[in-house]
């Protein structure tokens, strides 16, 4: 190669940082395309989901809540602590229409909601990319060193723009009085900021760890804490923590009240900074690396490690962790609820008949019966994602060195398994141990804390079941395991909202949650639960059977 070639730059290294023939951001809207297409039925899954839920939402505030005396009743048991923190600030009790009530009593759920879909979008498509080698492939080629990360964020505010443009266009179509066409308007745009901040959070996060288990899990925690800060300061008398989490910025636009935009400012500001962040820090290491560095192992393993369910376990403590201090939470805030469930819930005709239907000596034991299966629906959350663990084990081609030993896939496949069921029915024991403590010191019956504790322990077998529908999907039908994720979604559906909107009897039986006893309320019977454990253990046997007789699969 003469020098005049090298002088033309023909066949020269590209810089540090950039692509051969581009910048930074080379091929950054090439990986946009690709990364729309990978979420084709991810991406409209969230969207539409988030969407309906809303809209059917807002028709049951307007049917629960037609006269003023209904809301009026509605705002005199909003208005304690405790209802404040599960809903929003007071200001929206001022003017309580049925727009105020979705408003203060929907947004802070679904901005949740939100930022999970925009941090599982960024992480997806950066830190697993980088994990799994496939972004250090790409980037050897015209792509840039921000590509990833651009196309991750561009992804993610497409997300969230879509589905703030079909809130404002749903709502303000409904024709429901209160909810006007600027509100529903400002109502969109607060759920995508929101969701634009957590965008920027996982941006973030992507860079501290080498893994995308751990990016999503601190991103995860943010959202969290955002989370509580908001109810630890609608529930005080200043509100200032408040103003500490972009969630409480968004519920501080007051919409359908005031419809004061500004405070979606600070969700941009926070976002842009974040984004800004995340591209920094990207410079600062190296592909497949974090800014945060791993700590040394110890010289020795520890003899648990040796076995697979200790491996399992040292795998899944992260998660198991989470969850279950969420719901320990969880369980927590509903318990502090408890001994105002009947004044809450006197004035609500629909919500007094689907109570009456679950049964029990009074309101709070039909209403704790109730709050029980939204319990159980976040334990099978994090049963699912337990349970398919193996499945991205095997897809990252770290099961085939471990099956290459004298390990059997029964043996590994069993142990992911094990600690799925196992750790969904210590998450249930958590949550029904903060449910009965803070309900026992608001009901002031100490006898709570034990028949909660075991109301929520019912529903362990039809965890197992979920795990075994999973097992059953990763076994035979592996391309399909992400189906799992329609149990714990059709549950809530039909067990929680079917209450309420009075699906017909036979869906509820289609669950496997809904054949437990609905405790406190009712009595227990144990067959119901022996059946489900039957059934659990045949699918999880059938399941291991599948892994038995197919190829593993590695992408």
């Amino acid at each position: 190669m003469t020098s005049a070639t090298k002088t033309a730059g023909v066949g020269a290294p590209a810089r540090p940082g950039t692509a051969a023939g581009g910048g930074a951001l080379a091929g950054t809207g090439t990986l946009v395309r690709f990364a729309l297409r990978r979420d084709r039925v991810r991406l409209p899954v969230w969207i539409l989901a988030l969407l309906l839920g809303t809209l059917s939402t807002a028709n049951s505030y307007a049917e629960l809540y037609g006269t003023p005396e209904d809301r009026a009743n509605a705002v005199e048991t909003m208005g304690s602590p405790a209802g404040l923190a599960m809903s929003g600030p007071r200001h929206y009790l001022d003017d309580y229409t049925s727009g105020a009530m979705l408003g203060h009593q929907m947004l802070g759920f679904t901005a949740v909601l939100v930022g999970l879909m925009s941090v599982l979008v960024i992480t997806r498509h950066t830190r697993a990319e980088e994990e799994t080698g496939r972004a250090e492939l790409l980037r050897s080629t015209v792509v840039g060193r921000h590509a990833h990360l651009a196309a991750a964020l561009s992804v993610a505010a497409l997300a969230n723009l879509v589905l703030g443009l079909l809130l404002a266009l749903g709502l303000g179509g409904l024709g429901i009085d209160g909810v006007d066409a600027g509100g529903s308007l400002l109502y969109g745009a607060a759920h995508a900021a929101v969701g634009l901040v957590f965008a920027g959070v996982a941006a973030v996060t992507a860079q501290l760890t080498a893994h995308a288990r751990g990016a999503t899990g601190t991103a995860l925690a943010v959202i969290g804490a955002a989370y509580v800060l908001r109810a630890a300061g609608d529930s005080g008398e200043s509100g200032a923590l408040s103003w500490l989490s972009p969630i409480g910025w968004a519920q501080r636009t007051y919409v359908y009240v005031d419809d004061d935009w500004w405070p979606l400012l600070l969700c941009l500001a926070l976002a842009a900074g974040c984004a800004a962040t995340g591209f920094a820090l990207s410079t600062r290491r190296d592909v497949g690396a974090g800014i945060r560095p791993q700590k040394p192992g110890r010289p020795v393993a520890s003899p648990a490690l040796g076995t697979p369910l200790g491996l399992a376990l040292r795998l899944h403590r992260g998660m198991l962790a989470g969850f279950g201090a969420g719901l320990f939470l969880m369980g927590a805030m509903y318990g502090s609820i408890l001994g105002q469930a009947e004044d809450m819930l006197k004035d609500i005709d629909q919500l007094q008949e689907a109570l009456e239907r679950i049964g029990g000596t009074g309101i709070a034991e039909a209403f704790a019966s109730m709050v029980m299966v939204v319990v159980a629906v976040v334990a099978a959350v994090y049963v699912v994602m337990a349970a398919l663990r193996a499945r991205a084990e095997e897809t990252a081609g770290r099961a085939e060195p471990l099956l290459a030993t004298g390990l059997s896939r029964g043996r590994w496949a069993g142990s992911h398994l094990a600690v799925a069921m196992g750790g969904g029915t210590l998450a249930l024991l958590v949550a029904g141990l903060g449910f009965g403590i803070a309900g026992a010191a608001s009901t002031g019956d100490g006898v709570l804390v034990p028949r909660l504790v075991g109301a929520a322990l019912a529903y362990a077998p039809a965890l197992w079941v979920t795990v075994g529908v999973a097992a059953v999907l990763f076994g035979w039908f592996p391309r399909a395991s992400a189906a799992a994720w329609i149990v714990p979604v059709y549950a809530f559906v039909v067990g929680y909202l079917g209450q309420i909107l009075r699906f017909p009897g036979w869906m509820n039986n289609l669950s496997p949650f809904g054949h437990v006893p609905r405790l406190p309320a009712a009595d227990l019977d144990w067959t119901p639960l022996l059946v489900l454990t039957l059934v659990a253990a045949g699918l999880v046997w059938l399941g291991l059977a599948g892994l038995r007789r197919r190829d593993l699969e590695t992408k």
